[in-house]
């Protein structure tokens, strides 16, 4: 979904609109718990006995659930925990390192502070100058053990998210065809209910590569129809079984519970746990919406109908007792025996949208890891040129169906798939109360005091349920901890080497002095065209360069130091996409070029991104010739830094490429254009402003851009054998020459390079020992 930047004065309209479209993407998974939550909660752990006290009890625990937690925590606390509009585990974590010194990120710089996302809402120049929070600050700043407790912290959340990306799809549409067992004989329904689900989760894995704003239009009428359904059904049951339901709403009823039960009661919380999957979905999911549009949309629709819904069963098995066959615990048994084929379709139709955003939601996760230097480098394909967050990553679909296909059938039933589900989804809620925690001292400069009582009240209530889950391990808690653990393996072996990677190319930077003893020529031969040359460095010479002019005669008339890094903002806006700076005098035409980008931000497409390449450094050469302007001057080094907007968002130098005949006559315009001689089928021209007036010097500068970039373009890729240095312990020369070292060789490489032509690439190989 593309994100909707609303203003104070939002329309009703507006605001109904979205919440709306929220039912569809945020609330799928949340809404489809009642399918399964009541058969995990009742497995084994407790029986049913001739008293309602344990219906009571389950229900109690539910009701409170659903309003501690979504309710009180996400929707009135965490929603306003935003980065920029920007939710999810990685949104508070990004909102950290920018008040606190605590980021990985190798190449950041003074500069990104000046970036209007990363000083919104205060910044990291608005903190607190004394108290527990400057102290807690200092701490964290000073010492490296706890800004890496941190880091993992978040990473933990975003390895929870991803296996939840496996388990949900896997639990939801298994539930959802589990209805198939009451119109058939349980020694019939085993050979069915797997391979319909199988099939399912086949297609809705296979379609993914479309995208989903074909169908997107339908989530929403299909979550509303299914909480309509079952709210009604849960009216229905209450009225006809027992109309005293709403007694268990009481918390006298868990204490009786707990009395009751003891060790099996708290056991089956496990159970009752997943009453709340979804829930993180709100917050996650907060930059597609607002944060009044998603309260809106709880708070009046999702919530009284899932109360309603629990409600319903407990007033169905309340006047059931006597139950033959434990599957007929499920959802499907409180249904009227006359509804439950649509009633079936309904559900499965709403499993399939729940694991959608799912899905999507891990995609999403992977590609903020991957920006923040913690994942491999995957491609990334945007389905939706209107809508912003449709994504989908090839490599990572492919892995979540072979894994979710692989607990269903290994698993096959929901309460094992219960298990492991609700220690996910608990365990990313922990991660969400840690970090809000500091959020609130950090961030907000609000008591310790109420941070405190933050963390002790929601942290304690959700210590109970994960000591619950993490006591059935093998029961099934074991996958999300086994998958959670291979991809923490993953990302810090790419996360440790990206670092060593760095610190070795910041060793082994070439002076600027060993630049300029070779003159204007370079000491060779430099012929026509523009040189790209990418780099993490965002300040000196990479050794790649030096390694090339050593081995090679020539290089291009106007080389460029490319580097394109991330920021810990959501977006940059265009007008502060560049950075752009001189090395050495101007006779040497080497520019530097470093282009930022945020987590979420879209990368461009080679053509356009050429384009706006050529257009910064056009517009710098012209700025640095003219009267000081409204344009921020970075002083970095011995490198002077100008913050250049993209060529459709700078009131600068326009940049235009067109084919045209030699003889004919640019047009009579208010503009004054410096066009090229050189007769090309492709024709460059720089269209500047009326004023100020442009000196020679930068005419012939702009005029040997153009006869650059009609000449084309080369890149030049660092092409690195990474190894560990000699005398290392033998767990780093498994990370680095094992673990790096591959997924260095097998990822993707740089974003703005997979559709460079082969013939306009040149890579330089090179070993580096870290």
């Amino acid at each position: 979904m593309r994100r909707l930047v609303l203003h104070d004065k939002e329309s009703w309209k507006t605001v109904l609109t979205l919440a709306y479209q929220s039912l569809g993407v945020v609330y799928g998974d949340l809404s489809t718990s009642p399918l399964y939550v009541y058969k995990s909660t009742f497995a084994e752990d407790i029986q049913h006995s001739e008293t309602n006290e344990e219906i009571y009890g389950v229900l109690s625990f539910v009701f409170w659930t659903l309003t501690l937690v979504p309710l009180l925590k996400y929707v009135f606390i965490v929603l306003r925990a935003d980065d920029n509009g920007e939710g999810g585990t990685f949104a508070l974590y990004s909102l950290l390192c920018r008040h606190a010194r605590v980021g990985f990120l190798p190449n950041c710089q003074v500069a990104d502070e000046e970036l209007s996302a990363y000083k919104k809402d205060g910044g990291s120049n608005l903190r607190p100058d004394k108290g527990v929070g400057a102290r807690m600050k200092t701490l964290l700043e000073k010492h490296r053990v706890l800004q890496r407790v941190l880091l993992v912290l978040a990473l933990i959340g975003a390895c929870m998210v991803i296996g939840d990306g496996v388990l949900t799809p896997a639990i939801s549409v298994f539930s959802a065809v589990s209805g198939l067992e009451l119109s058939m004989s349980k020694e019939h329904h085993k050979y069915v209910e797997v391979p319909v689900a199988c099939v399912i989760l086949v297609c809705l894995f296979a379609l993914q590569h479309y995208g989903t704003h074909r169908v997107g239009f339908l989530f929403a009428p299909v979550v509303i129809t299914w909480l309509l359904c079952i709210s009604t059904i849960g009216i229905y049951n209450i009225f006809h079984w027992n109309p005293h339901v709403y007694q268990a709403l009481s918390p006298y009823y868990m204490y009786k519970f707990l009395k009751k039960t003891q060790r099996g009661g708290w056991m089956s919380l496990g159970g009752i746990l997943l009453c709340i999957t979804g829930s993180e979905a709100m917050f996650a999911d907060l930059g597609h919406f607002s944060q009044l549009s998603i309260k809106i949309a709880f708070t009046s629709v999702v919530y009284p109908s899932l109360i309603l819904a629990y409600m319903g069963q407990a007033a169905y098995l309340s006047k059931h007792h006597i139950i033959e066959n434990d599957y007929r615990i499920g959802f499907y048994v409180s249904v009227p025996e006359r509804i439950r084929w649509p009633v079936l379709a309904i559900a499965i139709l709403a499993a399939v949208v729940g694991s959608q955003a799912i899905i999507t939601g891990t995609f999403s996760i992977i590609k903020q890891c991957s920006a923040l230097g913690c994942f491999p480098r995957v491609k990334i394909v945007h389905t939706s040129s209107k809508m912003h967050g449709q994504i989908y990553i090839p490599e990572i679909n492919w892995i979540l169906m072979v894994l979710c296909l692989a607990v269903t059938v290994g698993f096959r039933d929901t309460k094992r798939m219960g298990n492991a589900s609700g220690l996910a989804v608990i365990t990313v809620m922990l991660v969400t109360t840690c970090l809000m925690s500091l959020v609130i001292v950090l961030c907000w400069h609000q008591s310790v005091i109420l941070a405190i009582c933050f963390i002790f009240f929601f942290g304690s209530i959700e210590a109970l349920y994960f000591s619950a889950s993490l006591i059935k391990f093998l029961e099934g808690a074991w996958v999300p901890i086994a998958l959670a653990l291979i991809f923490m393996l993953l990302m810090y072996a790419w996360h440790y080497g990206t670092l060593k990677k760095y610190e070795f190319d910041v060793q082994n930077k070439v002076s600027i002095n060993w630049l300029l003893s070779l003159g204007p020529s370079l000491g060779i031969v430099r012929v026509r065209g523009i040189g790209l040359i990418h780099t993490e460095l965002v300040s000196g010479i990479p050794a790649i360069f030096s390694h090339f002019v050593t081995n090679l005669p020539a290089f291009h008339q106007v080389l460029v130091f490319l580097c394109i890094k991330s920021v810990p903002v959501p977006y940059v806006q265009p007008n502060e996409r560049f950075l752009v700076g001189r090395i050495g005098p101007k006779q040497y035409r080497l520019y530097r070029c470093i282009v930022r980008y945020g987590y979420h931000d879209v990368h461009k497409d080679d053509l356009e991104f050429e384009k706006d390449l050529v257009c910064s450094i056009a517009e710098f050469v012209r700025s640095e010739g003219s009267e000081p302007k409204a344009i921020d001057n970075i002083e970095k080094d011995d490198e002077k830094m100008t913050v250049v907007g993209t060529s459709t968002h700078v009131d600068g130098i326009q940049f235009r490429e067109e084919d045209c005949d030699p003889a004919e006559q640019a047009g009579t315009s208010e503009l004054r254009e410096i066009q090229s001689p050189i007769v090309a089928r492709k024709r460059v021209r720089f269209v500047l402003p009326e004023s100020p007036q442009v000196d020679l010097g930068v005419r012939e500068e702009l005029q040997e851009l153009m006869e650059a970039r009609e000449a084309g373009m080369a890149f030049i890729l660092g092409h690195s054998y990474v190894r560990a240095k000699s005398g290392s312990s033998l767990i780093k020369k498994l990370v680095i020459d094992y673990g790096y070292d591959f997924l260095r060789r097998n990822c993707r490489g740089p974003t703005y390079a997979l559709s460079i032509p082969h013939a306009s690439t040149l890579e330089v190989g090179m070993i580096c020992h870290v």
